[in-house]
């Protein structure tokens, strides 16, 4: 996990045992003694890529450091049903405290590392990567895009602060591609900011405003149809990074990708996503 995730990751896991615990685990502490101590396993029961392993160790010694963590499988590996991932022994109050929460992180981040597995399979021997988008569950985007790349996708902006993406709004607010483009040099010169700029275009006609304007690091290709990207990406002629987004399948994603174009971004990484079938259990 990168440094700067950890603050989001520990702000997320205290959400979600306010959310599930709240004033206390009353089921667990009417018929299991505190002192019972025992072991479960993390039981994958469907093929996919296994992601949230690490999130699962850090919310499981949340619950309470001294729980003994025993990890079988890494982050990022292809499970089949039967595969345990991990094993874990502690306090079974503070097991069963945990166990939904691991389960919900853990299934939904597998689900989306094993559908970005499927869209980078069909990119397979072209230069064009998969990327994710902001269209992420609220609250939950770093584990979201820990998942694309557990799932060997790459992460788009984080978010609004770490890069300019000039789409159609901003540029029709601002008053065009070179007004807004400029608006957006000047803004960073003036708040000695460093962040890449990347402007959406909607014609071909728009990339000769772009170049125009100057100091775009990317080019986006806004629900262009694949001819019309192929003769985007010759009229861009290696000068900047590309992008093509917008209604882009994973029947069509390939297509795309033949024209060209550096990355693909796709909302259904992260917004259609089926989650992976697992459990934890109590084993010896």
């Amino acid at each position: 996990m990168k440094p700067e995730y950890r603050p989001f990751v520990d702000e997320l896991i205290e959400l979600c045992i306010k959310e599930d615990i709240g004033d206390g685990d009353h089921t667990s502490l009417c018929c299991i003694p505190a002192d019972e101590h025992g072991r479960m396993r993390l039981l994958c029961k469907q093929e996919g890529v296994i992601a949230g392993i690490e999130i699962a160790q850090i919310v499981l010694h949340r619950r309470d450091p001294e729980m003994h963590f025993e990890q079988v499988l890494q982050d990022g590996a292809r499970v089949k049903p039967g595969d345990v991932a991990f094993y874990v022994s502690g306090r079974l109050r503070s097991l069963l405290q945990a166990e939904r929460i691991v389960l919900n992180i853990m299934q939904r981040m597998s689900g989306v590392a094993t559908q970005t597995a499927v869209y980078v399979k069909r990119l397979e021997g072209l230069h064009t990567k998969v990327l994710d988008t902001r269209k992420t569950t609220p609250g939950m985007r770093v584990l979201d895009k820990m998942a694309v790349k557990l799932g060997g996708g790459e992460n788009h902006r984080m978010g609004l602060f770490d890069m300019i993406l000039l789409k159609d709004n901003h540029i029709d607010f601002a008053g065009g591609i070179q007004k807004a483009i400029t608006g957006a040099r000047e803004y960073l010169k003036a708040h000695n900011k460093h962040l890449p700029i990347e402007c959406e275009v909607r014609t071909l006609e728009d990339i000769d405003e772009v170049f125009a304007a100057g100091g775009v690091d990317r080019i986006m290709f806004d629900n262009f149809s694949p001819e019309m990207t192929r003769r985007a990406v010759e009229k861009v002629a290696g000068r900047c990074e590309t992008e093509s987004s917008g209604g882009i399948t994973l029947e069509t994603l390939r297509e795309y990708a033949e024209c060209g174009v550096d990355f693909i971004s796709v909302g259904a990484l992260t917004h259609q996503i089926r989650s992976l079938d697992m459990s934890l259990k109590a084993c010896e």
